[in-house]
């Protein structure tokens, strides 16, 4: 069975099933209960399952991530929410020297099934540390698994699937996209939480993204086939582990590849994906592995984030030049 929902409600929708199913899923974080969160993503939870499972926290985030690890160890499994993207730094301290090494540290003893909630990336016109991308500091930290939605099938699977994860997981919102609607089947997940999948078939080039560029790199797909190229591409839904097989085998039939994210360039997740794809099809490939990101500056203000932020002309630009060679 089919419904058509936000991604938003999709993902409120995958928390309550979680919930109903396990009583020992909590939901904790800053305005999740009453309020029902900044973006309403936990709208009327703390309503029906009360306030000792949906608990509204101080405003204090390696308060929430202490506490949960307590919680995790102990059989629970948090869901906490970091309120925006920009907020997550004060726990920092907590997901990589305590979440991330739990399990190594205990010799395999102790398991963390906890994930952690972040609205990331810009768009909504919001002041500074409320749009950044900081996927790459935690793809980048060992014993911990990062993933991104990009439709509301997946907000509604992938939600599920990361809480019944018994390993810490990451789980990057794309805020913006938060109110575009799609079709999500309530009945069976169509992939396993850390696989890839290829949002558009393509001959021509092959764009790789995550998360709001998703959508991006799609309608860029949808602009370049009135040119007469048809573009591939590929949604990696799960940033770590990253799961390019379907990447590498699109590159070889098409031998071209770019790269899409709206975190910084220098450094970023596409520095790595570039470099696995041309160890791995360095002989398809007709020109170098592209990439298209946001600029090595602190996110701007909002009335310049349009021109920080990679668009359609943009991904554009970078498939024309990747045809030049």
């Amino acid at each position: 069975m089919a419904e058509t929902l936000p991604i938003g409600k999709a993902l409120n929708t995958g928390l309550r099933r979680a919930m109903e199913r396990d009583p020992k899923v909590l939901v904790m974080g800053e305005d999740v209960g009453k309020l029902g969160g900044v973006f309403r993503i936990t709208d009327g939870l703390q309503k029906d399952f009360g306030e000792d499972r949906v608990i509204d926290t101080p405003l204090a985030e390696s308060g929430i991530i202490g506490t949960a690890v307590g919680l995790a160890i102990r059989g629970y499994r948090p869901v906490c929410e970091i309120q925006f993207d920009g907020f997550v730094y004060p726990a920092y301290d907590q997901i990589v020297s305590q979440v991330a090494k739990m399990h190594y540290r205990s010799k395999g003893n102790v398991r963390l099934p906890m994930v952690i909630r972040i609205p990331f990336g810009g768009g909504i016109g919001a002041v500074e540390h409320h749009s950044e991308s900081p996927e790459a500091y935690f793809a980048h930290t060992a014993g911990l698994k990062v993933v991104s939605c990009a439709n509301p099938d997946d907000a509604y699977w992938m939600i599920q699937q990361s809480i019944e994860s018994d390993d810490p997981i990451i789980f990057l919102e794309p805020k913006r996209r938060y109110w575009e609607k799609g079709e999500v089947n309530v009945d069976s997940a169509s992939l396993p939480l850390h696989a890839s999948r290829v949002a558009r078939p393509g001959t021509d080039a092959t764009v790789i993204a995550y998360g709001p560029m998703v959508r991006t790199s799609l309608d860029a797909a949808t602009a370049a086939a009135e040119d007469g190229r048809n573009i591939e591409v590929i949604d990696l839904r799960s940033l770590s582990p990253l799961d390019l097989t379907p990447v590498y085998a699109s590159v070889r039939r098409t031998g071209r590849a770019v790269v899409v994210h709206e975190a910084p360039v220098n450094l970023g997740l596409g520095a790595e994906i570039a470099a696995r794809i041309t160890e791995e099809c360095f002989y398809s490939l007709e020109a170098p592995v592209l990439r298209v990101g946001g600029f090595d500056t602190p996110y701007p203000a909002a009335r310049m984030e349009e021109e920080y932020l990679p668009d359609l002309d943009r991904v554009l630009d970078a498939v024309d030049r990747s045809f030049g060679f």
